[in-house]
């Protein structure tokens, strides 16, 4: 078995960059010191993201496939979540020398699978040596002309909703943390689904650009849990979001997860309200504005009341919390 140590750079690079696909938008790919894209709009979107093996995964639980897939995926989401159409990725890379070469090589397959359908690829990066997988990815995207939809643009009155799926990906995480991905108790079907979305979340990247054109006032992509992720566009608009009970609103999600919460004494609804790495769409919308494909309706938009409270469910006031931080008392 050939291993990354075993390989220089110059034949490291020439294993895995011919796997990862040509964006369209690049008209100078790997290989220089830059890549240059193309940049119709005038403005190029640009956010980052950080993946470490044995904090955001491990090698024991997903393969090299799924971690390049999972890599490119969450941060397509970003791209996405202000409006923007993805156009091409930089990837740098930090690996052992005793990891197996065919692992990055899978890698690479992995990061054009969750490319290729939006057009979009790796144009460059760097590598490095290290003593665990570490991946540093940076997206950029086109608005095609239109303004981004930053998370600022709610207003009272207007429409909460989401599109893609809820509490799946903690679902996964928690039957994997707790030694249980084989569990009989749950159904086979359930536990396919929950582990895959842990694995390789599949972000709806397409409603995105569908919100923006549907007049979105503001959007994010959850990553780190619904009432957490809208806390932070209540924060910035000054506004409260207010949900609907999720057992109305939500009651498929909380359902398709009750068989692995009953075998893992856990609560279902919290994984739908607090569980984050689903990278959906979170948007709001003026009223009577029709919602795009994929989006449905969770709540609506308040006047900030006195009381403080930015995000209530069911009436009910609640910490905009829960879901995942990386640092401090907040951190669950």
């Amino acid at each position: 078995m050939t291993l990354v140590g075993d390989l220089s750079e110059s034949e490291l690079l020439a294993r895995f960059v011919p796997l990862l696909g040509a964006p369209g938008a690049a008209l100078v790919g790997p290989g220089d010191d830059c890549a240059v894209l193309s940049a119709p709009d005038g403005k190029v979107v640009v956010s980052t993201d950080v993946l470490v093996e044995d904090v955001h995964f491990r090698r024991a639980w997903s393969s090299a496939r799924e971690v390049g897939r999972r890599a490119a995926a969450q941060n397509l989401a970003d791209a996405a979540a202000v409006g923007a159409v993805p156009t091409g990725l930089v990837v740098s890379l930090v690996l052992p020398g005793e990891l197996p070469a065919v692992w990055v090589e899978d890698l690479a397959r992995g990061l054009d699978d969750a490319c290729r359908p939006w057009g979009a690829g790796v144009v460059g990066g760097d590598l490095a040596g290290g003593p665990l997988v570490v991946l540093a990815v940076t997206v950029l995207g086109d608005l095609e002309g239109r303004a981004p939809v930053l998370r600022s643009g709610a207003r009272p009155g207007d429409v909460v909703a989401h599109a893609g799926v809820r509490g799946r990906s903690a679902a996964g995480f928690a039957l994997l943390d707790a030694g249980r991905a084989d569990d009989a108790r749950v159904p086979a079907d359930v536990r396919a689904v929950v582990l895959d979305a842990f694995r390789v979340p599949s972000p709806p990247v397409g409603a995105g650009r569908a919100a923006a054109v549907a007049g979105a006032t503001a959007m994010l992509d959850v990553s780190d849990g619904l009432l957490r992720d809208a806390g932070r566009i209540a924060s910035a608009s000054g506004v409260r979001l207010a949900f609907d009970d999720p057992a109305d609103v939500l009651a498929d999600e909380v359902a398709l997860l009750s068989p692995v919460a009953a075998a893992l004494g856990a609560d279902a609804t919290q994984w739908v309200l607090a569980g984050g790495e689903d990278h959906g769409m979170l948007a709001t919308f003026p009223p009577g504005v029709a919602l795009p494909d994929g989006f449905r309706t969770l709540g609506r938009v308040e006047e900030l009341p006195t009381d403080g409270a930015r995000v209530t469910v069911g009436g009910r006031a609640v910490r905009a919390g829960g879901g995942w931080d990386h640092f401090g008392p907040g951190k669950d």
